[in-house]
């Protein structure tokens, strides 16, 4: 059964905060390989200009993933999560995410389409700081692929 395409369109106000830990900087950097020292050394990162360590451009994806599943969840689109293969990732960054930042996420399903059998879902992720200051906006796209694949 096809994605409900009334799905286009739609946006999710932004829901729990989610607290950026020097800790979880350091985990992901250590996961993903990022060496840099502004990972890992608030000293660095305030000699670099930061208020305390940055994190790596992909830590994005732990909050953007957590907040789309408020759309992924939903009965009424009809997504079959074990048929779903990630198509495509991007981020903007409008600055790096630093320890000790409040962030909160809007949701927006910016298109739902079938092709040749499989549904395509976009859901865009407004990274923002509690205060409103964009962090990043994650687009993902996901593709479940259709019965007959």
């Amino acid at each position: 059964m096809p994605l409900d395409k009334s799905f286009t369109g739609r946006s999710y106000p932004p829901g729990d905060v989610y607290e950026v830990g020097r800790a979880k900087i350091r985990e992901f950097a250590d996961a993903v390989g990022a060496v840099s020292p502004l990972h890992r050394d608030p000293q660095a990162a305030r000699a670099a200009g930061y208020a305390d360590v940055i994190a790596p451009p992909t830590f994005a994806t732990i909050i953007s993933m957590t907040s789309i599943s408020i759309v992924v969840d939903d009965p009424e689109l009809g997504l079959d999560y074990s048929r779903v293969v990630h198509g495509a990732q991007t981020f903007v960054h409008h600055r790096p995410m630093v320890a000790g930042d409040r962030l909160v996420t809007a949701v927006h399903v910016d298109d739902v389409q079938t092709r040749m059998g499989n549904d395509f879902l976009t859901v865009r992720a407004e990274i923002e700081t509690e205060a409103g200051e964009a962090v990043c906006t994650s687009t993902g796209l996901l593709v479940a692929r259709g019965e007959d694949a």
